[in-house]
């Protein structure tokens, strides 16, 4: 065991300056020290609690969800009952409230064919059975959704509103962004390091639905501005600094398309007009029913409704069929450029609204890491001089491990572009501990060897191999309560998590492995007839 070859030197050695060096871009940024340019630069990110930043607290509104849903079942039954490849089934008064989707089938006869063509619709593409179908009034026809249907849906919306939220905080630049669920409606969102809180609301607050729908050439003015629409609209009113902001317009409730089937938008300048616009290009599902839209609608206004607000009221003026078009509103450079990322994220399945709002300010955090330093220096200082009088020159290589294995701890969350937090450095201060403490071991089961009256070299070599196994046990206990708490927690207890599993892997490395080789090189050199231990 004692037995170094040059060319497993060379490895050890270059494992460990490599990672070790790999921690001196963050040493050197946090002490003014610019870093050459031309140089790998990897750093560790900061979290909240140390480098400041953002923390939102959003919550979602269910019955939002419920709306969309009964929406969507609307046009999934209407579409599957007047379907041309069957026998069309006539169906009217349809009626949509308390949640609940309600149509009378025109013949009685029709009655068992209708529920028939509905079941897929009802069943769902999940576990979970969706509706719920009874039959009143003879002829009447009642969809109601089930528990676990309207569960599985909010559950689906709120995993796919951290994902948008996930990709549009990525978009502004910002590293490390955490975004967790609390409870069944809420998400926490926390930025570390961002400088404009209010660029981060305003985009985790936009919900960025953006729907395509046929204005209603039918509706009277006077009455559209006082909120009466015809049977089968709805109005809404046009964006504040648009043309027509003030007024409102009646559209077509069903039959549109929606901005769900984006595939990318951008931010560009109409070359005729010079105005800022959103380029936007749909998959090739969404650019069909945007060709068969126009197509079928040559001349007509329909209406750009981005969050229930409308953006303008063009006219096709004829088909387009390149599954691309572009939005325009009185847009800055800025606000184009907010919304194609706001686009090209998706839309948010749920409107979330900001119920808590924290900023944590950089002196703050500048405070907790020089707090956080200070701790980890005056535990180190004091582990050493203690090592160093009672282990004596073993005390010494025990120093040198310790040195060794902070500088990769850092070296090894500056690869992987961890995030340290506050909790990060309590558990890089008992990494330290843990470090020391295998050298403990090995040193005293050295010491056990030699009153045993086993020579030096014996000594050494059974103190090592025996004293390891404890290590190793010790240490894999660990690292699975450390593996537990990155995969089941979150936030600052993930924060603490990684650091100590980091700390577990390279705290083996030096002080059993490098002491080893470092001890070995001495005796061999030395030989020396006695060791003070």
């Amino acid at each position: 065991m004692l037995e170094f070859p040059l060319w497993k030197k060379i490895m050890l050695w270059g494992i460990a300056l490599t990672v070790a060096l790999a921690a001196v871009p963050s040493l050197t940024s946090n002490s003014g020290v610019k870093w050459p340019e031309f140089l790998p630069d990897p750093e560790i990110n900061l979290g909240l609690d140390l480098a400041g930043g953002s923390h939102l607290l959003l919550e979602a509104e269910p019955e939002q969800v419920a709306r969309q849903r009964l929406e969507t079942l609307e046009e999934s039954v209407r579409a599957e009952l007047r379907n041309r490849e069957k026998k069309r089934i006539r169906i009217g008064d349809v009626a949509t409230n308390n949640n609940r989707l309600s149509f009378l089938v025109s013949e009685a006869s029709d009655l068992d064919a209708a529920r028939e063509r509905l079941e897929p619709i009802m069943a769902g593409s999940g576990l979970r059975r969706e509706w719920d179908l009874s039959v009143v009034d003879g002829q009447r026809m009642v969809l109601t959704p089930t528990e676990d249907g309207q569960e599985n849906a909010v559950d689906q919306a709120m995993e796919g509103a951290i994902e948008v939220l996930r990709k549009r905080i990525d978009a502004l630049g910002t590293r490390e962004p955490t975004i967790i669920r609390q409870g069944d409606t809420r998400i926490v969102v926390q930025v570390p390091g961002l400088q404009d809180p209010e660029e981060l609301k305003e985009q985790v607050g936009k919900t960025a639905q953006l729907e395509f729908k046929l204005v209603d050439a039918t509706a009277l003015p006077t009455d559209v501005m006082q909120g009466i629409a015809p049977p089968g609209s709805e109005i809404f009113p046009f964006a504040e600094g648009t043309l027509n902001e003030g007024s409102f317009v009646a559209v077509e409730r069903l039959g549109g398309i929606r901005g769900d089937s984006l595939i990318d938008a951008g931010a560009g300048v109409n070359p005729e007009t010079q105005e800022d616009v959103v380029n936007i290009s749909f998959d090739t599902q969404g650019g069909t029913k945007f060709a068969k839209l126009s197509t079928e609608n040559v001349g007509r206004q329909f209406a750009i409704i981005l969050d229930d607000a409308v953006l303008s009221t063009p006219v096709f003026n004829e088909p387009i069929l390149g599954g691309s078009a572009q939005i325009s509103g009185s847009f800055t450079a800025e606000s184009a450029n907010q919304l194609a990322i706001s686009l090209k994220s998706g839309a948010l399945p749920v409107e979330l609204k900001i119920i808590e709002e924290e900023s944590v300010g950089p002196d703050l955090g500048a405070d907790s890491v020089k707090r956080g330093l200070l701790a980890l220096l005056i535990g180190s200082v004091a582990v050493i001089a203690l090592m160093i009088a009672t282990y004596g020159r073993f005390g010494v290589y025990a120093t040198g491990a310790l040195i060794i294995n902070v500088l990769m701890v850092l070296g090894v969350m500056a690869l992987f572009n961890f995030t340290l937090t506050l909790p990060g450095i309590a558990g890089f201060v008992l990494t330290v501990g843990a470090a020391v403490d295998a050298n403990v071991l090995i040193n005293e089961r050295i010491g056990e060897e030699r009153k045993r009256g086993r020579r030096i070299i014996a000594a050494v070599e059974t103190g090592y191999k025996e004293a390891s196994r404890a290590i190793y046990d010790a240490n894999i206990t660990n690292f699975i309560a450390g593996v537990l708490l990155v995969s089941f927690g979150s936030g600052p207890v993930r924060g603490f998590a990684v650091v100590l599993i980091v700390g577990l892997a390279t705290s083996v490395f030096t002080a059993v492995v490098m002491t080893r080789m470092w001890v070995a090189g001495w005796l061999r050199n030395a030989r020396p007839s006695e060791l003070n231990i």
